[in-house]
């Protein structure tokens, strides 16, 4: 019997050392053999069918003991695994009703609340906002990105298909006020997108816009576009990717190291197109004169290593003078993609 290494294991079945190790701890997917001196795991070939499934159903959110009933269950006679699968989703639809119900009362509670505690209260000074911006098409043969820093509406879009104008059109349905307004406006831009690139349905884009009032930043987030703040010095990154391999680093299945070079990043799970999920992630951030917020698309923080991007963002300077050192630093990575970023510096 051919025995392979746990890390070609790994790359034959999706799945990483880590996540191996712990499918071993847990009894879902022991080694074919150990090595009793180095405890080095070992796994055979008729391995990896369990292993490629146990990796599809942990991307799709079962739990690990579900997991495990269902992969004792492929492969026999009968339809009993994919039966077993068809019930579990069934109690997620289920739940997902139920949970649905309860957050809608609770966000009209907060928000009730959040409207007894302002009502009366001074209005922040409004803050005052110096803004940078490029893009750049880089090695594609199409430029599909996009930003916006006008109309109080600050914004990078990174187009996805052969449709160039389909980030553009996004940035520029956006809407400036609260963060309802905002939101509600990503849901017209992706009602346009829905209805102009009908006969083109690969067109889409991911989003991450901001406005800035009363001393907060308001985000609306779509897909692996990134927004930072710069304060004191100090970097913090306000969005999280929606993609296959951050979902895997958040379960602990992949080191960020790993999901950098890892063959599924571009796999977006939820965009601005035709029939995808595209509600974005919303957040409020308080904000403060000297703060500086950054947007950008994937083509810069994809190619500059984290602690290059870092070095550029913080640095001092005026906003053109970061957008002017980023691009430069992109270009000469090879700007594989289209790149794009929008710098706001706060008064």
């Amino acid at each position: 019997m051919r025995l392979m290494s746990i890390g070609d294991a790994a790359r034959a079945s999706g799945l990483s050392a880590k996540a191996l190790r712990l499918y071993d701890e847990t009894g879902l997917l022991p080694p074919a053999e150990v090595d009793p001196v180095t405890g080095y795991r070992w796994y055979a070939a008729d391995q990896l069918d369990r292993a490629r499934l146990v990796a599809r159903l942990r991307l799709a959110g079962m739990p690990l003991a579900r997991i495990r009933v269902v992969a004792d269950l492929a492969g026999r006679s009968g339809r009993a695994a994919p039966a077993e699968l068809t019930s579990w989703w069934r109690q997620v639809e289920a739940d997902t009703v139920s949970t649905r119900a309860l957050v809608a009362d609770l966000v009209a509670l907060l928000d009730q609340e959040e409207q007894d505690m302002t009502t009366g209260t001074t209005a922040t000074p409004r803050v005052r906002a110096e803004t940078a911006s490029y893009v750049e098409q880089g090695a594609r043969e199409l430029q599909c990105d996009a930003v916006r820093t006008e109309g109080g509406v600050y914004a990078v879009a990174d187009g996805v298909g052969n449709a160039p104008g389909v980030a553009a059109d996004v940035v520029g349905a956006l809407e400036s006020g609260d963060l309802g307004t905002l939101d509600a406006s990503v849901a017209r831009a992706a009602a346009l997108v829905t209805e102009r690139y009908a006969e083109q349905p690969d067109a889409a884009t991911t989003l991450t816009a901001v406005t800035v009032t009363d001393g907060q930043a308001l985000l609306a987030h779509v897909g692996d576009t990134r927004a930072y703040l710069v304060r004191d010095g100090r970097l913090e990154r306000l969005t999280r990717d929606h993609s296959v391999v951050q979902t895997l680093v958040d379960e602990g299945r992949l080191t960020p190291e790993e999901a950098r070079t890892d063959d599924r990043r571009v796999l977006i799970d939820r965009a601005i197109a035709a029939g995808a999920p595209f509600a974005p992630d919303l957040a409020v951030h308080a904000v403060r004169p000297g703060d500086r917020l950054v947007l950008t698309t994937d083509g810069v923080h994809a190619v500059l290593e984290p602690g290059v991007l870092t070095d550029l963002l913080v640095a001092g300077g005026s906003p053109q003078d970061v957008v002017e050192a980023v691009r430069g630093v992109v270009r000469a990575a090879g700007e594989p993609d289209n790149h794009a970023m929008v710098v706001v510096d706060l008064r």
